[in-house]
């Protein structure tokens, strides 16, 4: 169980360390790419787009210490099941009152649904 633990932790910490880096560098290029999201060069957009950017990173250098120190792993896993579900829970509120969203990030979606879950597999196989 362990090296399952590692591995989930290593793709939860890789991917918001990547994402959050991209989109606090560089968001206009980001999520035009990413999501097919054009923004505009707004400094309060973009100052909050940069904030969530920083949450995740600073969130994805949390989970990644969870692979390296056994003390951090529950950890870890709580705040990337907190993350991902946060996420899901807020597209899927979306999704019901805003319409389907693009391609990628219904894609997006799936990817953050299968982490979230993953983390709290992980985290029951901690607790019991």
């Amino acid at each position: 169980m362990e090296i399952i633990s590692i591995v989930i932790l290593s793709l939860s910490s890789l991917l918001l360390i990547f994402v959050g880096v991209m989109r606090l560098s560089n968001p206009i290029k980001t999520y035009l790419k990413n999501s097919g999201i054009k923004l505009e060069n707004d400094t309060s957009l973009l100052n909050e787009m940069r904030g969530v950017a920083a949450v995740m990173l600073c969130v994805g250098i949390i989970v990644l210490f969870g692979t390296f120190t056994e003390r951090l792993t529950f950890t870890s896993h709580f705040v990337a099941s907190l993350i991902f579900i946060g996420f899901v829970i807020g597209r899927l509120i979306s999704l019901k009152t805003d319409g389907k969203p693009s391609k990628q990030i219904t894609q997006g979606i799936l990817f953050e649904l299968i982490l979230g879950a993953a983390n709290v597999f992980c985290l029951m196989n901690i607790w019991i």
